[in-house]
């Protein structure tokens, strides 16, 4: 920047100057006190950053308050988790008592194939049918306590049932050699409720099932 600086003073003093060779002790007062450009910025145009200017405020700045209603919102969703939770343990229960009824019905009918005669099969196997309707109506008042939770919660008893369903019609093809309907499957386990009933699908999948039981 000076030596700009000097050849354009120099340039300056020889195009007006009658001396072709100015001296350059005239030049050097002027570029001892001409101002540098970096100290100009620094006096006059302090520069910054963030980070240091968090630095040398002490970095003290205000956290974000979280608001009463969002706390209130986040309080209501844990609640809300908790009682599902608590829910679903209390139908997992009754589940696990309609899984075991089940694992009797079924290990009566394995009889048919070692050659037992089917009204004493049948006499056993129907013995849990009154134990399964009253599971399902404990169930069924489990889940009004949530109403309108119906298929939130179906997974839970879904595959369970389609077992059921499966036997059932086993033991309803061995008495009368016709298939189970979807209304006779309800009234035998307790599901002719509106709000909660037995589930058209769950009563497919049983029927395809029950060829299982054939072979």
């Amino acid at each position: 920047m000076k030596s700009a600086l000097r050849n354009a003073y120099y340039f300056t003093l020889s195009r007006y100057s009658l001396n072709p060779n100015p001296s350059l002790l005239h030049i050097v007062p002027f570029i001892s006190t001409f101002p540098s450009l970096p100290s100009v910025l620094s006096r006059n145009h302090p520069f910054r950053s963030p980070l240091c200017a968090t630095l040398m405020t002490g970095g003290d700045s205000d956290s974000p308050q979280t608001s009463p209603s969002l706390e209130k919102q986040f309080e209501k969703f844990r609640v809300q988790l908790e009682d599902s939770g608590s829910l679903r343990e209390r139908i997992r229960a009754v589940v696990l008592e309609i899984e075991s009824a089940t694992r009797l019905m079924q290990a009566s009918l394995l009889l048919v194939h070692q050659s037992k005669p089917i009204p004493e099969v049948l006499q056993k196997a129907n013995s849990q049918i009154n134990v399964l309707k009253d599971l399902y109506n404990k169930l069924a008042e489990v889940v009004r306590e949530c109403p309108g939770q119906y298929y939130r919660y179906h997974g839970d008893w879904r595959s369970e049932t389609q077992m059921v369903v499966s036997l059932l019609a086993f033991m309803h093809w061995l008495e009368t050699g016709n298939l189970l309907m979807h209304t006779e499957a309800e009234e035998k386990l307790g599901l002719n409720n509106s709000d909660f009933a037995l589930d058209l699908e769950d009563y497919l999948v049983g029927v395809c099932f029950m060829s299982n039981e054939m072979v």
